[in-house]
């Protein structure tokens, strides 16, 4: 009896492995053509851009020109004042654009969450910049931003203005015509997101708050904002990885100008790889921006449980 016992557990064990075996390889052949798509979309190139980075490479004359140049770039690279401008642009982008957007966002989904009827007609309205064409977007706000005939500047003259800004023609104002198009581009994007995160607060929590007499105004600051801490650290990440890609708006309305007050990095690799067809510069540059990223993510994953984020 002993014995046909061990012999059916050895058996069900041996099953139920075969079956899990079956079950993992099932698995990942589901997975085979994400983990392919990503080899040769993301492994591959971040591979190439780092050997690239110590070459000199037109790439206008193919493979064969390919000449090994050791840190000649990243020598070059950090005595060019050109990378420490579009850094320090960048920067400003990133430093204004992200949490401005977030907090806009946050006060406009609060206020539609508590105090706003037809709330999905405010998240369609606010969510329609996001999804519309960059071009189009770009197209109106040129003429939005136009010196003399744009609505702005004839508003600001209206209202007694002497020295009208230039905005996109003036380089003390390019930059800041840029951050502003992107702050209203991407707001909708926020608030939707922090709706969701407000749709998951239990409203139990808000109505034992008004038993001990709390306001609006203690409600928001010890229950929502705390509570939102994982959606603003979401938030927080994905912005500012945005930020830093920030290229297409550029192009179409500044070109990087005027005199590089508006270029940024990627505008920048843009410039040297597909302009000049300096492709192991751009990619050292490339490079510059994966280190500076990844370094800002890491920090603000690191403040995650700061009073920064609620938490």
């Amino acid at each position: 009896m002993l014995e046909d016992k061990k012999i059916l557990k050895a058996t069900k064990k041996t099953g139920l492995s075969a079956e899990r075996r079956k079950e993992a390889i099932v698995g990942w052949l589901f997975l085979t053509p994400e983990i392919i798509g990503m080899v040769l979309l993301y492994v591959l190139p971040i591979i190439f851009a780092v050997l690239l980075s110590f070459t000199e490479w037109n790439l206008v004359g193919g493979l064969s020109e390919i000449r090994f140049v050791g840190l000649d770039n990243f020598v070059k690279m950090f005595s060019d004042e050109r990378v420490f401008l579009a850094l320090r642009n960048n920067l400003v982008y990133t430093v204004v654009v992200v949490p401005v957007s977030m907090i806009i966002a946050l006060v406009l989904a609060t206020l539609i969450n508590s105090r706003v009827h037809m709330k999905s007609f405010f998240k369609v309205a606010f969510f329609i910049p996001y999804i519309s064409s960059i071009i189009a977007v770009g197209a109106i706000w040129r003429a939005l931003y136009h010196p003399s005939q744009g609505p702005i500047n004839q508003l600001l003259s209206s209202i007694g203005v002497s020295n009208l800004p230039g905005w996109l023609a003036d380089t003390s104002t390019s930059l800041l015509a840029i951050i502003i198009i992107s702050i209203w581009t991407q707001i909708g994007y926020v608030v939707v997101i922090y709706l969701a995160g407000l749709a998951n607060i239990s409203q139990e929590i808000y109505e034992a708050a008004e038993m001990d007499g709390a306001t609006s105004l203690q409600k928001f600051y010890k229950i929502t904002f705390p509570l939102l801490a994982p959606t603003h650290m979401f938030l927080a990440i994905t912005l500012l990885i945005t930020s830093f890609k920030v290229f297409d708006l550029i192009k179409f309305l500044t070109n990087g100008g005027p005199i590089n007050s508006s270029t940024v990095l990627v505008y920048l690799i843009y410039q040297e790889g597909f302009q000049r067809f300096n492709m192991g510069y751009a990619s050292a540059i490339s490079i510059l921006l994966f280190t500076v990223v990844a370094t800002l993510t890491y920090l603000t994953w690191k403040l995650q449980n700061s009073k920064i984020f609620g938490g």
